[in-house]
């Protein structure tokens, strides 16, 4: 049987020192190229691959990294982890995930037992609440889609605020003045930016905010069917809606399709299976997990190399998909169903 090669042969037969064949090994940018070529024309020749538990054991952590999300069930953190899966991949990494269903305490007992595994560094979509006690984490840490609270840390996520006021404005633009809103729970960061941005573009186009018609405490796609019933048979029903989360959408566009009113105009966030196959198709902002998740795993990558890099917020591009929902003009309260 072929005996595996090990890294000290390696450097014997390039005739370089074992840290040299090392240095080439991780990268160090200090080795000349010529000796890099050398070393690695041997490798090859040896067939040598690096034994990663022993590099794991030298290194002190394993050649994981933690993902912490809400749910692996939610369709945008399931595309969020495929994505980080298949970024750590190419940098021979494997991905520990887990979920904290929203509750600061599973949050910190998850990441205390992905830190008991020794994982290289950390993706956490934070919870609501205090995260300061992960500033002691003896691993680099980057916040997915949200910042931290009581914590400096690195955050890649889109302009949360930015992108409602956009999309807001959107509708306002297609003739609507009476716009009602379904969120996501409002003590979460992302739907607390949102929120705020419908109601900036309201008030900067000099509409009121009826809070009649202000649903920001729907977190699934339940509560979002029956806000959706109860705004569109109120006192004031909106013409047009905003739908500020993937699994508020789950619930608003059936909700719209059972009373028969897709006449609504609506523009939801995120996108999500049928979207476009529906009549009318929905317009949604593309908040894409996958852009998301690989951004957020290539931060992480360069934290874990370089970990005196300045804390940076990495703000993912997002863009308006035009499908028709959100280009309807208001109708008419005669014709309305």
């Amino acid at each position: 049987m072929q005996t595996r090669s090990i890294l000290r042969d390696v450097a014997e037969g390039a005739g370089v020192s074992l840290r040299t064949a090392s240095r080439v090994l991780n990268d160090d940018p200090r080795v000349a190229a010529a000796t890099r070529a050398r070393v690695r024309e041997v490798m090859a020749e040896l067939s040598y691959t690096p034994d990663s538990m022993a590099r794991s054991l030298r290194a002190g952590t394993d050649a994981t990294v933690g993902l912490v999300v809400e749910s692996i069930a939610d369709p945008f953190f399931a595309a969020l982890a495929e994505a980080v899966e298949s970024a750590a991949a190419e940098d021979g990494r494997s991905v520990l995930v887990a979920s904290t269903h929203r509750d600061p305490e599973r949050e910190r007992a998850v990441v205390e037992r992905m830190l008991a595994r020794r994982v290289a560094g950390l993706l956490v979509v934070p919870a609501a609440g205090d995260q300061s006690w992960l500033g002691a984490s003896p691993v680099p840490v980057v916040m997915v889609d949200r910042s931290a609270t009581g914590l400096q840390a690195d955050v890649v996520c889109i302009d949360d605020y930015q992108a409602a006021f956009d999309a807001t404005s959107h509708l306002v633009a297609h003739g609507h003045r009476e716009i009602g809103y379904v969120g996501d729970a409002p003590e979460v960061a992302t739907s607390a930016a949102r929120l705020a941005g419908y109601r900036a573009a309201l008030a900067q186009h000099g509409l009121e905010v009826g809070e009649e018609q202000v649903h920001a405490d729907s977190p699934t796609a339940q509560d979002s069917r029956v806000a959706t019933r109860a705004l569109l048979t109120g006192q004031r029903p909106p013409t047009a809606l905003l739908s500020a989360a993937t699994r508020c959408s789950l619930g608003v566009v059936p909700a719209l399709h059972e009373m028969g009113r897709t006449d609504v105009a609506l523009v939801g966030f995120g996108d999500f299976a049928m979207a476009d196959s529906l009549t009318p198709a929905v317009t949604v902002v593309d908040h894409s997990p996958g852009a998301v998740g690989a951004a957020a795993a290539a931060r992480l990558s360069r934290r874990i190399s370089d970990p005196a890099l300045p804390v940076e917020t990495v703000h993912v591009p997002v863009r308006l998909v035009e499908r028709g929902s959100g280009e309807l003009r208001p109708c008419p309260p005669e014709l309305r169903s």
